[in-house]
């Protein structure tokens, strides 16, 4: 069971983002606020939990939240600003929509940027410890999800609708055959050695 906060009295807001290690498509964050003392069985990072299982959890939390958003930086953002920025802009983005004003944020990892006003934490694999980020992955991933599925539509030969812009193999083979997209990320080696990540320091 993860724990349903970092202290006792504030308003925490959990932060997580999706997409930060992908090739195409643009890097969602999520901020949550969760009643005090909430609690829910299966509602663990994102990254452990089966695509239904996100997709059930989705529901529960936009209907529990005290409050939620979720926002996104695009792929030139990211591409200028780099992805470590653009995933941390994101989440200053989700901060910004929720209709509560949080005390604390819970940032998933070991890198934020301070936002104006509200103290933070970082806490490395905050999604596997504390509910509101283990929320917050949820809906990052389940919405970024959604929208790699949309771009299948127009771009089907490189697998977005299963691989959601992630190198696998089959993402690896299309660029080889068709080269990149406009939503490809270009400041990630995309060329034919396909080196997958960039410095995300």
């Amino acid at each position: 069971m993860l724990k349903s906060s970092l202290t006792e009295n504030l308003i925490e807001a959990g932060c997580d983002e999706a997409g930060r290690g992908c090739l195409a498509g643009p890097v969602f964050a999520a901020a949550v606020i969760l009643p005090a003392g909430y609690t829910h069985s299966f509602l663990n990072d994102s990254k452990k939990l089966p695509a239904r299982q996100r997709e059930n959890l989705r529901q529960i939390i936009e209907n529990d939240a005290l409050a939620w958003a979720v926002e996104f930086v695009d792929h030139q953002t990211i591409d200028r600003i780099n992805i470590l920025n653009a995933s941390i802009l994101a989440m200053h983005r989700a901060i910004s929509k929720l209709a509560i004003q949080p005390q604390l944020i819970l940032a998933d990892g070991n890198r934020f940027h301070p936002y104006p006003g509200i103290p933070h934490h970082c806490i490395i694999k905050g999604d596997a410890t504390y509910l509101s980020i283990a929320a917050a992955s949820v809906l990052a991933k389940t919405h970024r999800d959604e929208f790699m599925q949309e771009l299948d539509r127009a771009f089907p030969q490189y697998g977005w609708k299963t691989n959601k812009g992630y190198p696998t193999e089959e993402h690896r083979k299309a660029i080889s055959q068709w080269g990149i997209t406009g939503f490809h990320r270009k400041s990630f080696r995309l060329g034919k050695q396909l080196a997958l990540f960039q410095d995300f320091i």
